[in-house]
Order: C-alpha cells, then structure tokens, then sequence
C-alpha cells in the first residue's frame, strides 16, 4: 500500500513562488495501476518525482508499507529506490556504449546481488519481445524497441512499484500501443503495482484508475468503465 499525504512542493520564495503541489492526498493499493492526468504544469511530474524519491517535498508524508520513506538517510533511500523502485522515462535513458543487455543488467549491479541476474535480464528481454536484441546497442534498434529496454530494465530489482513519466510521448501511435498494452499485461499477470504520469487521456482506457490533477490539487478521479480488450498477439509475457 501506498500513502501519500498533505503533499507540498513549492519552488521559490516570497511573490515568485510557484506552489506545484498544494497538499495531495492518494491511496494506491498493492497491484494497481494508476495514471496521474492533467494539464501541462498540473504537477503531474513533480508528484511522481516525489513519489519516486527523485526529488524532495515541501512538506507531507509518503508511505510504503507502513513506511514513511521521507525519513530514510540519503543512503537508505539510495537503497530503498534501487530495491523497491522501478523507474521508467519518456527519454529511455539507455547508456549507449552498452548492449541492450548490459543496459537492461545495470541496475542489478549497482546492488551488488549474487543470484543469477543476467539470467534473470535475458528472462525480461525475452518477456518485452527483445530476446533477439540483446547484443544490439540502443542506437541499432527502433525507439520502442529502446522503450521495451527501458521497461526490463526497471522491472530487473523485481521493484514494489514501477513509476512511468509520460513513456510513450516520444513514440508513434503503434509504438505506444505495444508499450501501453506491456505495462497492462505485467500489472495483470505479474502483479505489478504501476503509477503513470500520461498526458493522453485515451490512455486511461490502460489502467484501472486515472487521477486528475490541476493546479498542484487532485481535480477528481475517475475509474474506467471497461478496459481495453486484450490482443494476444501484442504480448510476450506468459505465465
């Protein structure tokens, strides 16, 4: 379970300070996938910042399990993202002197574990449709292809939550599609709990519950009435 509470951002001081978040409150259960919604400059990607660790709030609580991971040491959130946190991007953010594999292995390193992580990389490349790509670097392969990378690589710590910021602006419609329908299928079949930052209201037709968010509050919050019907044939993950 996930708690957010009385969360405030404000950049700047005194007559020029902007209030990106003015005090949000969210409950996101275990296994649910949540897209956050709104205009641009809503706070949409400060919250999810925030939520990820990646940066830091004004005031308010954020817990995790019981948790309130705000006030963990500078180390022990370093810890807490690499264990429990997933982070996928608009920008793929793949380091292009590596394989698709090395990229997708990286994270797994920097926690220094000693099960089989390698395998478990070539697994999830396997799972995103990219068991043939392991060798190519980023620049050899389609942008959804580095996108699907992306996705393996945040999911290679087994995270307790996967947080998405707008991961398929950068795509084509197709593209996009393959990506959405992916995050859906691993929030299904694997349990993945999943918050979304999107800018697509079409997207909301992806998940199970869409936030609003307008002018740093939550405008309101939406449940789809029926999800997407599955193509079998987009997906890779088999359980």
């Amino acid at each position: 379970m996930i708690s957010i509470r009385n969360l405030k951002k404000i950049y700047g001081q005194g007559d020029t300070a902007t209030h990106a978040l003015r005090g949000v409150d969210i409950e996101v259960a275990d296994g649910e996938f949540v897209a956050i919604m709104g205009r641009s400059g809503s706070g949409k990607s400060t919250l999810l910042h925030i939520l990820g660790l990646l940066d830091k709030p004004t005031a308010g609580e954020i817990y995790i399990d019981g948790r309130n991971v705000l006030k963990l040491s500078e180390g022990e959130q370093t810890d807490f993202r690499l264990e429990k946190l997933g982070y996928v991007f608009q920008e793929y953010s793949l380091l292009s002197e590596l394989t698709i594999l090395e990229n997708v292995n990286l994270p797994a390193l920097c926690l220094a574990r000693k099960n089989n992580h390698r395998q478990r990389a070539v697994e999830l490349l396997e799972t995103v449709g990219l068991g043939k790509r392991v060798k190519h670097y980023p620049n050899e392969v389609s942008g959804g292809e580095q996108q699907r990378a992306a996705i393996a690589r945040a999911l290679i710590n087994q995270p307790k939550i996967l947080f998405a910021d707008e991961p398929t602006a950068s795509l084509d419609a197709t593209s996009a599609k393959i990506i959405l329908e992916l995050f859906r299928e691993v929030n299904k079949n694997l349990g993945q709990t999943i918050i979304m930052v999107t800018h697509e209201p079409e997207d909301d037709k992806y998940v199970d519950r869409v936030i609003w968010l307008k002018d740093g509050l939550i405008e309101k919050e939406d449940i789809p009435r029926e999800l997407t019907p599955i193509n079998p044939e987009d997906f890779f993950i088999t359980v």
